[in-house]
């Protein structure tokens, strides 16, 4: 295709946008790197560093970062992946939990409590273990396994004397057993691009933490679920993250479960592990949104 200026919000850049610079460049595109900790976004006139950008790629660390700058691009006519709301709605354990419900996605039992002893009685009905995590944030941090009375309440009083009002959320969920790993499957609109199990003897199972990654093959059943959980969120660029739940005769998972869908996702790891070509295919996708735009443009015009 013709070439493009593809602009890369970033607050640092990773293996994950290297792989991913790499392959633009390797195919005569134009990159225009904005740091968002140096650029300002006026609400009326977007800043020269996006003239003649055809499409900005999100790939900020800080979630309120991706969510009010993404706000500011999609304002100045831009395309931009992922949008502010599919970043909203996967940033927030609450709202990705809801959107994955109302799309028939099966996905962990979880209450919201808005004080210690709701919280506890919530604790107390799902039985130990179970799992307290925070409404915001990412490669596990924060999150806690409950085993026992004596801990949810040690947990429950220290998270409630903390300063932010995202930690006097508290999200509740049932601990699924699952068998010492997890799947994250990295997709484009729904479909797979490639997909991986994380595995470790500790019950958080993020690459992040140290977790042996490897490749795995999607059954139709976990196809079906990464194409709706997309859909859940709104599309784009995603980590898409299953459990298996239950095993047949033959070994096979049952069913699955998913418990996140993630807006800016890491695929340095996969495309460790993976033949396939990961930052080849995330190109390919973005070159196709471009195309999709124009042609949207021109009939529109």
């Amino acid at each position: 295709m013709a070439h493009v200026n593809v602009g890369i919000l970033y607050s640092r850049i990773r293996q994950d946008e290297k792989l991913l610079l790499n392959e633009l460049r390797e195919r005569d595109h134009e990159v225009t790197k904005i740091d968002v900790r140096k650029q300002q976004f006026n609400i009326e006139d977007a800043p020269e560093i996006f003239d003649d950008v055809d499409i900005v790629v999100d790939r900020c660390l800080a979630t309120s970062r991706s969510v009010y700058a993404t706000k500011f691009v999609e304002a100045y006519g831009i395309p931009v992946v992922n949008g502010p709301e599919t970043a909203e709605i996967c940033a927030d354990k609450v709202k990705n939990s809801l959107a994955l419900v109302e799309a028939g996605v099966p996905t962990p039992n979880t209450d919201v409590a808005f004080t210690k002893d709701a919280a506890m009685e919530s604790i107390e009905a799902f039985g130990y273990p179970c799992v307290l995590k925070p409404v915001v944030g990412s490669w596990g941090r924060l999150m806690a396994k409950i085993d026992s009375k004596d801990a949810a309440e040690a947990i429950l009083e220290h998270k409630e004397t903390l300063g932010h009002y995202e930690h006097k959320i508290f999200y509740v969920q049932e601990f699924v057993d699952k068998p010492g790993r997890d799947i994250r499957v990295l997709a484009t609109d729904g479909e797979p691009v490639a997909a991986m199990v994380r595995e470790s003897e500790h019950w958080l199972t993020n690459a992040a933490k140290g977790a042996d990654t490897d490749t795995f093959e999607l059954d139709d059943r976990a196809l079906e679920l990464v194409e709706k959980a997309s859909d859940s969120v709104g599309g784009g660029l995603l980590g898409i993250d299953l459990m298996e739940v239950g095993e047949d005769a033959d070994g096979n998972p049952e069913d699955y479960t998913v418990h996140e869908v993630n807006h800016t996702v890491e695929f340095k790891a996969l495309s460790e592990v993976t033949d396939v070509d990961v930052p080849a295919k995330v190109v390919d996708w973005l070159e196709t949104k471009v195309e999709e735009e124009a042609e949207a443009g021109e009939v529109s015009a």
